[in-house]
């Protein structure tokens, strides 16, 4: 049986008024998308978090934790 995740909010979101209803951080334009590629190509959290600091430490957090689950 697969464990359910269950959030008080979601670190992310969808708007078609936003960046065409591409998957954004909260409260930003920030694609989530961009994270994961930083990850990808061996780049660290805190790189991510300077170069955007509209994004919340723990909405990025908390994003990559559910990636991962997946």
């Amino acid at each position: 049986m697969k464990s359910m995740t269950v959030l008080d909010h979601s670190p992310v979101h969808s708007d078609p008024e936003v960046l065409g209803g591409t998957l954004v951080f909260v409260g930003t334009r920030v694609p989530a998308q961009t994270l994961l590629d930083y990850v990808s190509r061996g780049g660290s959290l805190e790189e991510f978090l300077e170069d955007f600091p509209t994004v919340k430490r723990q909405d990025a957090m908390e994003f990559l934790q559910l990636t991962r689950r997946r």
